[in-house]
């Protein structure tokens, strides 16, 4: 079988959510399928890593596609000319995109839905990108994976499409999220905040994940309670907003906020297994990958109870409403000054962990595309 990929989200040293699922799932199932080639459709060069094995045939469609327009240029005009040649069975979407001038069968994969429910939380032109041409990709599609029951439910609700046409394949966590010793949490905290204990938060740096709110909290936590305690905020400013800024502003501790911007994995897993917690409070997320890697990497969660994160987290996170900086403020400082808590969470995730790799979730995708592939013999 031919299998062709839109693989345009795999950019060296810029992996994000939906870059790191491309990656860490197509990278096991061609080397566990040499007898099926793979076409990875880039949108501008590539680097070789990404090219996973020897049936794996690179192809490069311009032009870079990161605006609407070029989307759409991408999607409906530059990418069914190039499928035409390809001539696969299956087209495979993993980033939500689709196009509905290709005849070919196709897979895509809706990680969450997020501008349905807060279209305000990002630009305007992709917003009403998304917002028209969603529906129609989810419609044209012949399956759909998403990551999460609640986004299964969601794509349903919203966009009426069957609940048999979408299959839920949990996403994993990279092998390198693993517990650090006392030495190595010891030298950490040194090195970037003179040995102090800190509180650490993981993400793009856009409204959606409530940074002016938990930046707030995190003001609170500090005023009422007697603590040197740092918050550590990793990630990249994606849709950096007025309300974020004012918050960061106002702040009266804002000397004990730090942040690093966007962190490699190898130190990225040091950062969060040295933090005290992980405070990932969003409003809407699909399916909330740092929670699943602070379980491996045995640090204890503050995380949302709306969404997906408590069927991703089960009992063993702190879950708050991400709405109230009280109680966002007040889970800061429960993990700060209960110990037992701490060992209890850490034990939880610990074990919560465990039903998350990405090696099961690549195993969960094949399935899915045999099953398809399966319907055109």
């Amino acid at each position: 079988m031919v299998i062709a990929v839109n693989t345009r989200l795999l950019l060296k040293n810029r992996l994000e959510g939906i870059g790191w699922f491309i990656y860490e799932n197509f990278r096991r199932i061609v080397k566990a399928h040499p007898e099926h080639r793979f076409y990875f459709l880039f949108d501008r060069p590539f680097d070789p890593e990404f090219v996973f094995a020897e049936n794996v045939t690179p192809v490069v469609i311009g032009p870079p596609a990161r605006h609407p327009v070029l989307h759409y240029l991408w999607f409906e005009m530059m990418l069914p000319g190039a499928l035409k040649k390809i001539k696969p069975d299956l087209f495979i979407s993993p980033d939500a995109y689709n196009s509905l001038a290709s005849p070919f069968r196709n897979m895509v994969v809706i990680h969450d839905l997020n501008f349905e429910h807060y279209p305000e939380f990002m630009p305007w032109k992709d917003r009403v990108y998304y917002r028209y041409f969603s529906p129609k990709y989810a419609e044209k599609a012949d399956h759909i994976v998403t990551v999460s029951e609640f986004t299964k439910q969601d794509i349903f609700n919203l966009y009426n499409i069957p609940m048999e046409k979408i299959t839920v394949i949990p996403n994993g966590a990279h092998a390198l999220y693993t517990p650090l010793t006392e030495e190595k949490k010891s030298a950490i905290r040194q090195e970037f905040l003179q040995g102090k204990q800190y509180f650490i938060f993981i993400g793009a740096l856009n409204p959606r994940k409530n940074i002016a709110r938990m930046l707030r909290a995190f003001d609170t936590y500090k005023k009422t309670n007697q603590t040197d305690t740092k918050l550590v905020i990793v990630g990249d400013k994606m849709y950096w907003n007025r309300e974020m800024e004012l918050s960061y502003r106002g702040l009266k501790h804002k000397a004990d906020v730090l942040f690093t911007g966007r962190q490699e994995p190898e130190r990225l897993k040091d950062l969060l297994g040295a933090a005290l917690a992980l405070v990932y409070v969003p409003l809407f997320e699909g399916f909330g990958i740092p929670v699943v890697e602070a379980f491996h990497a045995e640090v204890p969660v503050i995380s949302s109870k709306i969404t997906s994160i408590p069927e991703v987290a089960g009992d063993a996170a702190l879950l708050v409403d991400p709405f109230n900086r009280e109680a966002i403020a007040d889970a800061m400082k429960r993990i700060t000054f209960d110990a037992d808590l701490r060992k209890e969470l850490t034990e939880k995730g610990k074990k919560r962990g465990a039903l998350y790799s990405w090696d099961k979730t690549a195993e969960m995708f094949w399935s899915s595309i045999e099953s398809v592939l399966s319907e055109i013999k």
